[in-house]
């Protein structure tokens, strides 16, 4: 059985990919720049678009179960040719509180994408993932440079993912048939404040780093970096909701992996050289 990953180049398709051939398991991946993928020998490598149903013939070729992404260009197109090819299981990395209808556009790429999927009438998961760990990344370059985290909302709170817990769910669910219909909330272990995360990542480089309240007008700048003014102004409003109301934990990567989520502090010494 092909097990196609999609998105080569991410960082959880990179990992699923290499838990799935140390599975035993066939495995091709697909992205649009595939040559930029450094994936290891023993992966089928192949060009393909999801936004682009055109790209996807020898991609979806021969694949029963397949790992895709949202993607803002939709995933309509592709939700048809993975039918039309076969597919017997789609795997959607989502979003938690992904809605079609929703006024979030960040929530609503998300949905759309769900309903396509789910519209297509191949049997599908999808794992709605809470906040990642490495959304903290955006604060490497104050980091290196200053010492210090500028962020306006140092009392934000979030149960950050690992990446490595998103990929190391993936192949139970790819693989298996009990998770087929669900849509797991994807979570951390633990609620931090972003000041914690702060500390923590300051721990695992052995220093005490500085936490400066930032303007909101320089973060919004900032921010322009992923996505429209619509999406920066739904990053801010998230922000600023989880300071009284964030995502809970779940235990949604426990219960699938039969092991705890790693902890924000493990992600923060493994990523420790992108701050140093």
């Amino acid at each position: 059985m092909t097990i196609l990953v999609t998105g080569a180049r991410g960082k959880i398709a990179r990992k699923l990919v290499r838990l799935l051939l140390d599975g035993g398991h066939d495995v091709r991946a697909a992205g649009r720049d595939p040559s930029a993928a450094c994936l290891p020998p023993g992966v089928e490598v192949v060009a393909a678009d999801l936004a682009d149903p055109g790209t996807l013939g020898p991609a979806l070729k021969g694949a029963r179960t397949v790992f895709a992404y949202a993607d803002r260009g939709g995933l309509d197109g592709f939700a048809r040719r993975a039918a039309g090819a076969g597919v017997e299981h789609i795997v959607l990395l989502s979003a938690a509180g992904a809605s079609a209808t929703s006024g979030d556009p960040i929530a609503r790429t998300h949905g759309a994408a769900e309903r396509a999927v789910a519209a297509s009438g191949v049997p599908w998961t999808f794992l709605r993932a809470g906040g990642f760990a490495s959304n903290t990344l955006q604060w490497a370059g104050t980091i290196r440079a200053l010492g210090a985290v500028r962020d306006p909302f140092p009392e934000s709170r979030s149960a950050p993912v690992h990446e490595a817990d998103v990929a190391a769910v993936a192949p139970a669910v790819l693989t298996g048939t009990g998770h087929r219909g669900g849509a797991p909330v994807l979570t951390g272990p633990e609620t931090l404040t972003r000041r914690r995360q702060a500390e923590l990542i300051g721990e695992a480089l052995g220093r005490r780093l500085a936490f400066e309240v930032q303007d909101l007008a320089e973060h919004r700048r900032d921010l322009a970096r992923w996505g429209p003014p619509e999406v920066v102004e739904a990053l801010v409003r998230h922000a600023a909701e989880a300071v009284r109301a964030p995502l809970p934990p779940t235990g949604a990567v426990e219960e699938i992996t039969g092991r705890p989520a790693r902890t924000f502090a493990a992600w923060a010494r493994d990523h420790r050289d992108a701050f140093a």
